[in-house]
């Protein structure tokens, strides 16, 4: 499969921007072209594959041209697809200024030229990796899950774990929430359910297989957080179930009737109650960039007994409203301290989810929607950032779309963002991304580049959970399989 793919992308490359010439008698349009992806006006690292798009407008031939600083490529057709290496040097030359882009199309016989526009070229580079997990966008068929890995340099890609490799006719396995100890490819984990389920923790060659149920706490780790160089990930642990609306917008209502914070001890294979107040939700925990603190979010909800508590969360689902807090740790003890708000999202009437500190320890962004905290699923979900230094909120107004804006990550030097969106169609997720200046500005996002630009308007997937990686993970697919057949493993120790 994978030399299949290989070679179709070859074949790919070599059919991008073929012989065309520029017109030289043409009329010029006041409007600018209808593109997909829509790449008007979006900053760019330097290091990032070549921003492959199409006109969406009728035309009998189109000619797209990119320059800068006395440079150009010219592509021919409708997919204007440029060569890597030329894209490459056209970038480097045009790093801290533009790429100037003109698209030309010819109707009746004759040229037009729309408005030109500009690709902003920024010299901070990107992580030159990502990874994410594939996905249908059903709410319960998980027979094909992957977790990938892209190289944002040029469009490779390929699977670090499919759940295929272990699922049989009767029993499926379902992989999820895949982290990694401050982008380090080498050392990672990820869930796997059902079928020879276990959490995986690979670290620096090794891998183990983890059995995390234990009587004392509410369930295996959920949603993970590496300490930033300490073996320890701090996890939620969650009773999550799903409805379907009838009447509402949103399709489906993902939430939880219980949840509670822990933390694995790797070496020691021991699990420890961080936070696990009956009438709050602790959920997302993400530590920040020097290990000291523990943010995560918080609903407070008090059972009313007048029914089950899965019913009773779903009748008052929004009535469940998350806010954002955190609790210090010392490195040395390794014991945390008392909970200290950070932001109060309830008091608002909205819901804070997803808690993720920039690594200078400036900026904490977040997504907050109505209510709930699977924001995915609702429509009204933005990204928001706070400043730490005096409490200051506001949305990312550049980055944000009239939908779903959810799952989000900080690249390792702080400049970039990713995160997943479903602004293309409403229903399949995609990864944008968006430049972060020194004042925790975002700007306009831009879709993941693929070597053609009709690839996600034809890709029957959603992503999910993209995080960045500061490489690729070299571990082997059926190196991970031959760690989850082994069933015979000890469970967690509670401490």
């Amino acid at each position: 499969m994978k030399n299949i793919f290989s070679i179709a992308l070859t074949l790919l490359l070599l059919a991008s921007c073929h012989q065309a010439e520029v017109p030289t008698q043409y009329a010029d349009s006041k409007a600018l072209p209808k593109i997909y992806p829509d790449y008007i006006d979006v900053t760019v690292p330097v290091n990032i594959a070549p921003l492959s798009l199409q006109l969406m407008q009728d035309a009998e031939e189109v000619v797209t041209r990119y320059s800068a600083e006395g440079e150009e490529i010219v592509c021919g057709g409708r997919k204007a697809m440029p060569d890597i290496d030329d894209w490459k040097a056209l970038a480097a030359k045009a790093a801290g200024k533009d790429i100037t882009v003109e698209v030309f199309a010819k109707n009746g016989g004759a040229w037009t030229r729309y408005k030109p526009f500009a690709i902003h070229i920024s010299p901070d580079s990107i992580d030159s990796y990502i990874s994410y997990r594939l996905i249908a966008p059903s709410y319960v068929t998980y027979e094909d899950l992957t977790i990938n890995q892209r190289n944002l340099e040029n469009y490779e890609e390929s699977v670090i774990y499919g759940n295929m490799m272990l699922s049989t006719e009767v029993d499926g396995q379902c992989i999820n929430c895949h982290n990694y100890q401050a982008g380090n490819p080498q050392r990672m984990q990820f869930h796997a359910r059902h079928n020879h389920g276990g959490t995986v923790v690979a670290y620096d060659g090794k891998i183990k297989k983890v059995n995390m149920k234990n009587d004392s706490i509410l369930s295996a780790g959920v949603y993970p957080s590496w300490h930033p160089w300490l073996k320890l990930i701090a996890y939620s642990t969650n009773k999550t179930m799903q409805s379907f609306h009838t009447r509402d917008i949103n399709k489906i209502e993902v939430l939880d009737s219980q949840s509670d914070l822990i933390i694995y001890d790797i070496d020691n294979n021991t699990v420890t109650n961080i936070e696990n107040d009956s009438t709050e939700f602790e959920c997302y925990p993400s530590w920040s960039p020097d290990g000291k603190w523990l943010y995560y979010v918080s609903a407070h909800f008090e059972f009313r007994g007048l029914m089950s508590r899965d019913a009773e969360s779903i009748m008052r689902a929004k009535e469940i409203k998350y806010s954002i807090y955190r609790k210090p740790f010392n490195t040395e003890t390794l014991q945390f301290g008392p909970r200290e708000l950070v932001f109060d999202a309830a008091a608002l009437g909205k819901s804070a989810t997803l808690p993720r500190l920039s690594p200078d320890g400036q900026y904490l962004l977040f997504t907050m929607g109505g209510w709930g905290c699977f924001h995915i699923w609702h429509r009204d979900a933005d990204l928001y950032m706070l400043r730490l230094a005096d409490a200051k909120v506001w949305p990312l107004t550049k980055a944000n779309s009239p939908m779903a804006e959810s799952f989000h990550n900080w690249s390792s030097n702080g400049k970039w963002i990713i995160f997943s969106s479903r602004r293309t169609d409403g229903v399949y997720t995609r990864l944008f991304f968006s430049h972060v200046d020194g004042k925790g500005n975002a700007t306009k996002a831009f879709e993941l580049p693929q070597a053609d630009p009709d690839y996600h308007r034809q890709f029957m997937k959603s992503y999910n959970v993209p995080e960045f990686m500061r490489g690729p993970v070299t571990v082997k697919p059926q190196d991970f399989a031959d760690v989850l057949k082994n069933d015979n493993v000890e469970p967690v120790k509670y401490k």
